[in-house]
């Protein structure tokens, strides 16, 4: 009983300080997430041109991986551009055969609630339709209020790359002392677990 209170208490308290961390440690995670998918690109690449010293292994891996986001996001932004407005035409038809599916099988099942299509629709096409550069109005708003959004985006993205260097790096490094902390008795279970 004692033990299962302690490691509730552990447990309340890990939550809080990430929930309260949780913009401190967004890029750190994002960048931990990155390494791990990273980091066989770099021993492949270590074991094929083993002349390459590792920390220019690590930039060449990192530096294709960034580009690689980059040209994904630039051929996703026109299609978004191109593909809003054809969803505004479709959304109703869409709509209409929700509710020609939805509506016979809640009274079936003797509910009383139908799908209010014509309000949905209002609301969705309102929403499309609008200005596109009022989406942008939360990030002027944070501008003109010292611009903590746009220098929060901006420091992740220097700050990610960053990290993502360091921990592919030192991956190995890192995995061991990580190896290290697993209690002796939960080592077998970690170590089938890690290999899955």
């Amino acid at each position: 009983s004692k033990r299962l209170t302690l490691w509730a208490g552990v447990a309340v308290i890990v939550v809080l300080l990430l929930w309260f961390l949780g913009p401190v440690l967004v890029p750190f995670a994002v960048a931990a997430v990155l390494a791990y998918a990273l980091h066989p690109a770099v021993l492949h690449l270590q074991k094929k041109v083993p002349w390459i010293p590792q920390v220019l292994c690590v930039l060449l891996v990192e530096l294709l991986a960034l580009v690689a986001v980059l040209g994904v996001l630039l051929l996703l932004v026109p299609i978004l551009t191109r593909e809003i407005p054809l969803l505004q035409q479709q959304l109703p038809a869409m709509l209409d055969r929700l509710a020609a599916f939805l509506n016979p099988i809640l009274d079936r099942h003797g509910w009383k609630l139908t799908l209010d299509v014509a309000t949905l629709k209002s609301q969705l096409l309102t929403y499309l339709s609008a200005n596109r550069g009022d989406w942008m109005d939360p990030l002027v708003a944070s501008l003109k209020m010292g611009g903590s959004f746009a220098l929060a985006a901006l420091g992740n993205l220097i700050l990610i790359p960053v990290v993502l260097f360091y921990l592919l790096k030192d991956w190995d490094r890192w995995v061991m002392q990580v190896v290290q902390w697993v209690p002796l008795n939960w080592r077998p279970a970690y170590d089938s677990f890690m290999a899955e």
